[in-house]
């Protein structure tokens, strides 16, 4: 019923910048939360930066000052600018989203993208 499409992944050298952006598309009545989670090589998922409908931002220690989560509401969009990259910041990046469907119905429902892959070289 909902799709996440992720772009702006790729290579880029340390201390350089990317963003990465994550569009939802189809029966949408309200995204509660949208977000992004990553996943290293041998490591396990891992929160990066979360965004609310609201307005409030939650970021993981590792990233903060350097990243910046966003929303375009309108556009059930939201992106994350990465900036002065370190080689530790390359992961596959997921976006998630906490969607509810329909005003008759407060049932929330977890999607993720496909994820967009990002390295960082030293």
């Amino acid at each position: 019923q909902v799709q996440l499409v992720e772009s702006g992944g790729g290579l880029v050298q340390a201390g350089g910048s990317l963003r990465l952006s994550c569009a939802a598309s189809g029966i949408i009545f309200n995204i509660r939360t949208m977000g992004w989670y990553r996943q290293a090589p041998g490591k396990q998922r891992e929160l990066v930066a979360t965004a609310t409908s609201g307005g409030s931002t939650n970021y993981a220690d590792s990233v903060k000052g350097r990243f910046t989560i966003s929303r375009d509401n309108a556009k059930n969009t939201v992106y994350l600018q990465m900036n002065s990259l370190k080689p530790e910041d390359t992961a596959v990046y997921y976006c998630n989203a906490v969607i509810q469907h329909s005003s008759w119905s407060p049932r929330e429902y977890d999607y993720w993208g496909q994820g967009t892959r990002v390295t960082v070289s030293s």
